[in-house]
């Protein structure tokens, strides 16, 4: 386990920025104590700082994972969230989207949200802003990127997408063979 670099540290939080905001800091210090984030083997973990001590007494080799996997970097150092971070990120969402009942197995499949498909948008979400979606009983999903901006959803055609799949909770059957 070890620290993120510096590049690896400002592409990370830029990230949870897009979909969380300033609520960044609330992961790190909680009531329940200080978490982290460590990196291992391209994967940032998320963990308290005593888990993280214990962990710290086995070798590299003997540990699988420690934590929640909070995504990953790709070869080219772009970060990738991955859908097991997705309780620590919803109750600190700026934006959010509901979808329909009828549209949440096509979302679940790994669809884009149409317009026909949308129940609700945080007002003043900006288009390509991270939300995080829910069902219409708040029930988080997955998250997204907005492809229209609120005030265009409005007037947007019921076949227009608004927005783009990111992750699902869907892939915990579909890749879970690769989500540690």
């Amino acid at each position: 386990m070890k620290r993120l670099n510096d590049e690896q540290t400002k592409i990370f939080f830029e990230k949870l920025t897009k979909y969380i905001g300033t609520n960044v800091k609330l992961l790190l210090d909680r009531p329940d104590g200080t978490y982290c984030f460590r990196e291992m083997n391209r994967r940032v973990y998320y963990m308290s700082e005593r888990i993280l001590k214990l962990a710290e007494n086995l070798s590299e080799e003997h540990l699988i994972a420690v934590g929640t996997c909070f995504g990953k970097f790709t070869k080219s150092n772009k970060f990738m969230l991955q859908i097991t971070a997705l309780n620590y990120l919803a109750p600190y969402a700026q934006y959010k989207v509901w979808i329909k009942s009828s549209a949440e197995q096509q979302y679940l499949y790994g669809n884009h949200i149409n317009k026909a498909g949308l129940g609700r948008i945080t007002e003043n979400t900006p288009q390509h802003q991270g939300v995080i979606v829910l069902s219409m009983n708040d029930i988080p999903l997955g998250f997204g990127v907005t492809a229209k901006s609120t005030t265009d959803c409005k007037l947007a055609d019921p076949l227009i997408t608004v927005c783009f799949h990111q992750a699902d909770i869907g892939e915990y059957l579909r890749s879970e063979d690769t989500l540690m």
